[in-house]
């Protein structure tokens, strides 16, 4: 695979005041020529790692990180392969991202952390119970594709987010050419024979919206430009803008799954366990819709007895749907292990 660096590689952009005022600071770090972007919180707490999902950047969890800076020592990674961090085409699977996380929890945090992790962030979060327990006290899977990504599973069955990759690869793999809005040309099945998508005309819109600001701010993450939309609107195509698509090539053509086993990493997984798990629905045409069906879920519990689960009412991304409902789950998981013992407490601001 021919190799190119990510653009916008060690940027940084202001903070916004919020996070300015809840004493949070970007920084970087280099682990084997792969640069790890990142947030960090003041001490306040237990450690807590915060690992975004696929086309996620740590500014998912913008709406969550004042409130947990008060409880924890917070840090929010761009994953390989997003944000400000190396794109590494070519490498791109669970051993190499979870190695990079590993290289994380050693050296940048220096400590047994609770790892919380959303979509492939939580695979990556088990990924690290299994590999280097040591230096992961607790394990938070917020709505984790534990099992529906395993393959060929994800090709042959759970056909509707394999075909989310797929686009994705299609629509942004000609990372010259790619047009940011284009995610939002996406069908989301709602039944059987049902799907929805923004208008056309919509998309057209935000597409312009991107393209002038695109003029105006050359070498700069894609963006709107305008405050009059949602903010979620233009997270959503900034990420992409800043998202290697081999990343997902890899999930469409195997190339991600390597030999790790999330079956064999619940079994070996001794550390406590809380599983998030949102909203999904499940059809003949299009497979699940959704990270885990109630059957994923029970095989989570069965595997690695000491999970505590929670069936929450959100969509996938709950930190960004339902912040106060994530918030509060993992503060009182944290608390609970630290008034039993379980994990080592911490002072507090």
């Amino acid at each position: 695979m021919t190799a190119y660096r990510n653009p916008f590689e060690g940027q940084r952009e202001p903070l916004t005041p919020e996070l300015v005022k809840a004493g949070f600071r970007q920084e970087s770090a280099e682990f084997g020529g792969v640069l790890v972007n990142y947030v960090r919180g003041p001490e306040a707490g237990v450690p807590l790692l915060l690992v975004p999902g696929q086309m996620s950047l740590w500014s998912s969890y913008r709406k969550v990180l004042p409130d947990l800076a008060r409880r924890f020592t917070v840090y929010a990674v761009d994953v390989r392969g997003h944000g400000n961090s190396s794109w590494t085409p070519g490498d791109y699977s669970w051993h190499s991202a979870g190695t990079d996380l590993a290289h994380f929890l050693r050296e940048v945090i220096g400590g047994p952390a609770i790892v919380s992790g959303n979509s492939s962030g939580g695979v990556l979060a088990l990924w690290c119970a299994a590999n280097v327990p040591d230096h992961v006290s607790a394990i938070v899977l917020e709505d984790p594709p534990i099992f529906s990504t395993e393959w060929p599973r994800f090709r042959d069955r759970d056909r509707w987010v394999y075909g989310s990759l797929e686009y994705a690869v299609r629509a942004f793999g000609d990372i010259e050419s790619r047009r940011p809005a284009d995610i939002y040309r996406q069908e989301i099945p709602i039944g059987e024979d049902k799907i929805i998508r923004m208008p056309d005309r919509f998309v057209d819109l935000l597409d312009r919206l991107v393209t002038r600001y695109q003029r105006r701010h050359p070498g700069r993450p894609a963006s709107l430009g305008v405050r009059w939309l949602p903010r979620s609107l233009d997270e959503m195509i900034r990420a992409v803008s800043m998202f290697d698509p081999d990343f997902a090539r890899a999930f469409v053509d195997g190339r991600f799954y390597g030999d790790f086993s999330p079956e064999a990493a619940l079994r070996r997984t001794t550390c406590p366990v809380l599983l998030l798990h949102a909203n999904w629905q499940r059809f003949e045409k299009h497979g699940l819709v959704g990270a885990m069906d109630d059957d994923d879920a029970r095989r989570v519990r069965a595997l690695a007895p000491q999970t505590v689960y929670r069936r929450i009412d959100a969509k996938h991304v709950a930190h960004d749907d339902k912040p106060e409902v994530f918030t509060t789950a993992v503060t009182e998981f944290a608390e609970e292990l630290i008034n039993s013992g379980a994990i080592e407490g911490a002072r507090r601001r």
